[in-house]
């Protein structure tokens, strides 16, 4: 239903949709944002996977298994890293004020942001998927391994998602959100296992990343890309899904509280 109020207005349901389709369009015409967030991760498989050649173990070689790091790390840079640098980006050049101030509705921005990341995501993890198989023949998972895969995927880019919404608001510009986010989300790609098996990392380490989502996610595509066989270098000997999908599901709750609390439309000096 059109609301009529002197002038025709468009209805509610097409701001969503203007809203979704100028995300996506200032997205994907960003050479930069191509680059770094969907072409990144594929230049890392192709380089690493050619460089780092050698058996981890009951006959999977590394390709296989960096698949789940490099999807993670994937995931991580469309939500965590782009969202949490972008938005910070539009807060400090007043374009959150300027849309807060229009017949928008708030919601639709961030329908637009998780529409972006979730396109951004899909289209990067089938393109490492067309490169592990065609270049490295990265088995793919089964039937069941799918849906596990589908799960862990929609768990972790909701946290991440919302993690990014979040931490926007720690940095007053783009420059220096990129400065504190990127690093940030390298050192946690790091520590949760996504460039180096997770077991071969200090016992220290494993437990700070046990405490943020990346790891889980990470541990969550393992169990979908690695034979159970691999599962007993895990710390606890196992996939343990179940606690995969609980510390995901937390951390959405937590990354939604964190985004109510700190999120706000301009710098605090314009207020």
């Amino acid at each position: 239903m059109t609301a009529v109020t002197g002038t025709t207005t468009r209805p509610l349901p097409g701001a969503y949709g203007t809203r979704i389709s100028v995300e996506l369009k200032e997205f994907f015409r960003q050479r930069e944002a191509l680059t770094f967030t969907v072409l990144f991760p594929v230049l890392l498989l192709l380089g690493l996977g050619s460089v780092l050649d050698y058996d981890i173990g009951h006959g999977v070689d590394f390709s296989q298994y960096f698949m789940a790091g490099v999807i993670t790390a994937a995931i991580v840079g469309a939500s965590l890293q782009n969202l949490g640098i972008y938005i910070a980006s539009e807060r400090s050049d007043g374009t959150l004020k300027s849309l807060r101030g229009t017949p928008m509705p708030a919601s639709a921005y961030f329908v637009g942001k998780v529409v972006q990341v979730l396109a951004v995501a899909a289209v990067t993890v089938v393109l490492l998927l067309l490169v592990g198989v065609l270049v490295y023949g990265v088995d793919l998972p089964s039937a069941s391994g799918w849906l596990t895969f589908a799960w862990v995927g929609v768990l972790g880019i909701a946290a991440c998602t919302l993690l990014g919404i979040a931490v926007s608001s720690l940095a007053p510009n783009r420059r220096a959100a990129s400065a504190l986010i990127s690093p940030a989300a390298l050192l946690l790609e790091f520590v949760s296992g996504v460039f180096v098996p997770f077991g071969r990392l200090p016992e220290w380490v494993q437990v700070v990343a046990s405490l943020f989502p990346v790891k889980w996610m990470a541990q969550g595509f393992r169990s979908v890309f690695l034979p159970d066989a691999l599962a007993a270098d895990e710390p606890a000997g196992s996939w343990e899904l179940d606690r995969v999908a609980l510390v995901l599901a937390v951390w959405c709750v937590l990354g939604l509280v964190l985004c109510l609390r700190t999120f706000r439309w301009q710098d605090r000096g314009d207020r």
